[in-house]
């Protein structure tokens, strides 16, 4: 039998990255205020957590945000960032941010981080794990009228980092120097890494005749 798996995030590059290696995840979008739980959690420190650490926030406060409203299945939460010149960036949500995004990042190289966080919701334990994969991306030297064409497509307004390797950003990435999937926003080697946590297979999730 199958085991059930939600995805925790409205991210169609996460779904159909899962799909395409025969995983059909039931999404349920979180409600979590991201800034709010970041601005607690560095207040709560006493400083700005790195981008690696925030995404994996982010992934878990997803997580547990739909597994307190479901159950007998596992959850899965995710969150990207691309940490450039020390700073997280995020979705950039309008064209003015995305063009000084690419004109700063163009012959330049950033690192994606991606937070998993993995709730077992099956039994009574609730047990949970996470990890955070990063991959080195090195960006292509855009000239002003590519960088303008791609931010009018509408979207890199909407992606992490202002860009994708699966879409029409793909020709822009110059190269990656880890896992590819973790780009798009879901590493698969993770996710049956923390599977193994809980006795679960990666082809346990498989659906029959993918």
């Amino acid at each position: 039998m199958t085991v059930p798996l939600i995805l925790a995030s409205a991210s169609p590059a996460r779904r159909a990255v899962l799909l395409a290696a025969g995983i059909s995840p039931t999404v349920i979008v979180s409600d979590v205020d991201e800034d709010a739980v970041l601005a607690a959690a560095s207040a709560a420190s006493g400083h700005e957590l790195s981008p690696a650490d925030a995404v994996l926030l982010l992934a878990r406060a997803k997580a547990e945000d739909v597994a307190s409203r479901e159950t007998a299945a596992l959850v899965l939460g995710c969150d990207s960032m691309l940490e450039f010149d020390g700073e997280a960036l995020g979705k950039p949500g309008d064209a003015a941010t995305a063009t000084a995004r690419w004109r700063a990042m163009r012959g330049r190289t950033g690192v994606l981080h991606t937070g998993h966080w993995l709730i077992d919701g099956r039994g009574d334990a609730g047990q949970h794990t996470g990890q955070t994969a990063s991959t080195t991306v090195h960006f292509a030297d855009l000239a002003d009228a590519e960088i303008d064409a791609y931010v009018a497509t509408g979207e890199p307004l909407h992606v992490a980092g202002a860009f994708t390797v699966d879409g029409i950003g793909g020709p822009f990435v110059e190269r990656i120097e880890g896992d590819h999937h973790n780009v798009v926003g879901v590493s698969l080697p993770v996710l049956r890494h923390l599977l193994k946590a809980f006795g679960v297979r990666i082809q346990d999730l498989w659906v029959p005749n993918s």
